[in-house]
C-alpha cells in the first residue's frame, strides 16, 4: 500500500512511498482511508523527523476487516477515528475505542476533522463543568480547535470571547457563535471564568492574569513556542483559580476520552448543528502545499487531505 512519510532528503519534507499494510492488534479494526485532517503538531514535527516517520492522527474511511476480539464496527461501516501516527495511508489498524460510525449524510472529508480538533474542544470545556451563563475566553481561536471550542461553548450557554493574532483571522467567528471577536490578550480587561489557552508565552501570562478569582486556565499549546514568565502573585492573589494542561493524545491513548465523545461530535456535525469549516481541501499527492498552508497561518479553519473520493 502507499503511504506519506518522512523524507528529509526531499524538498518538501514528505514524499509517498510503498510501505507494508498494518498488521492488527486484537482489539484494532483496519479501516480503508478515505480522508486525513492536518494537525499543526504533526506537520510542524515533519521538519525533524528521521526518514521513513510515518505522520498521521485523524482519519475517516470504511472498515475493511473487523476486529478480531469482536468489538466495534461491523466490515462496510462508515466511520471516523484515531492513531497515533501512520493515518496518512490507503489502510490503518485503528482501535476500536478510537472509532465511531458516522452518519451517511456527514463526508468523510468533514469527518476527519473531528478527532483531534474536535475532541480538544470539547474536553478543554468539560474541565470546566457546566457553562451556561459563564465567560470563556479562547485564543488562537481562528485555528480548528478555536472554531469548534467557540460553538460547543456558545451552545452551552457561555458568553464567548474569541481571541485572534490579526484582524483578518477573526472573520466569520461572530456566526460560529463568538460574542466578541478581539484581536490580542491583554492583561489588563474584563475577567474568565474559563481561558482555553494555545498560543503561550505572552498569551499565557496575559490569560493568567484574566483569571477570575475561581477560574480556569487550559493549556493546550504552544503555537509561539515563546516561555511565559510570570509572578505567581498574580495567580494565587485572585482567590484561587486553577491552571490545567490537557493533552488530548494522552486521553486517548489511556482510554480517558474516544468513541463516545466522536460519535457525538459526528451526530452534531451531520444534523448541521456544529459547523465545520474545511478551508483547504487537497488531494494527498498535493500534501506538502497544503502543510505549508497550514504551517504558515494561511488557513482559517481546517484542512484535508483526500486519499479517495466519497
Amino acid at each position: 500500500m502507499r503511504a506519506l512519510v518522512a523524507s528529509p532528503a526531499a524538498e518538501s519534507g514528505i514524499e509517498l512511498r510503498d510501505v507494508p499494510e498494518p498488521e492488527p492488534h486484537q482489539d484494532e479494526a483496519v479501516v480503508e482511508v478515505r480522508a486525513v485532517s492536518l494537525n499543526r503538531g504533526e506537520c510542524s514535527a515533519l521538519g525533524a523527523a528521521a526518514d521513513g516517520w510515518r505522520p498521521g492522527w485523524d482519519l475517516s474511511g470504511v472498515i475493511v476487516r473487523e476486529a478480531a476480539d469482536g468489538s466495534g464496527p461491523a466490515s462496510g461501516t462508515r466511520v471516523v477515528g484515531w492513531v497515533d501516527g501512520g493515518s496518512w495511508a490507503e489502510l490503518a489498524a485503528v482501535r476500536t475505542d478510537h472509532l465511531a460510525e458516522i452518519p451517511g449524510e456527514l463526508g468523510f472529508d468533514v469527518a476527519s476533522t473531528l478527532p483531534v480538533a474536535g475532541l480538544t474542544a470539547l474536553g478543554t470545556l468539560a474541565l470546566r463543568g457546566s457553562l451556561f451563563g459563564s465567560r470563556v475566553a479562547i485564543t488562537g481561536a481562528a485555528g480548528g480547535v478555536g472554531r469548534f471550542a467557540i460553538q460547543l461553548a456558545h451552545r452551552a450557554g457561555a458568553h464567548v470571547t474569541a481571541i485572534v493574532g490579526r484582524p483578518e483571522r477573526g472573520a466569520g467567528l461572530a456566526e460560529l457563535g463568538a460574542d466578541e471577536v478581539v484581536v490580542g490578550f491583554e492583561p489588563e480587561g474584563p475577567v474568565f471564568d474559563l481561558i482555553l489557552e494555545s498560543v503561550g508565552g505572552a498569551s499565557f501570562a496575559a490569560g493568567v492574569s484574566a483569571l477570575a478569582p475561581e477560574g480556569l486556565l487550559v493549556s493546550f499549546g504552544n503555537s509561539s513556542n515563546e516561555a511565559t514568565s510570570l509572578d505567581p502573585r498574580v495567580l494565587y492573589r485572585k482567590g484561587a483559580p486553577r491552571i490545567e494542561g490537557f493533552f488530548v493524545t494522552w486521553l486517548l491513548s489511556n482510554g480517558r476520552i474516544g468513541s463516545r465523545e466522536l460519535g457525538y461530535l459526528a451526530g452534531l456535525a451531520a444534523s448541521g448543528e456544529l459547523r465545520i469549516d474545511v478551508a483547504l481541501r487537497a488531494d494527498w499527492t498535493d500534501a506538502a502545499a497544503a502543510i505549508r498552508a497550514l504551517l504558515d497561518r494561511r488557513v482559517d479553519g481546517k484542512a484535508v487531505l483526500i486519499l479517495r473520493a466519497d
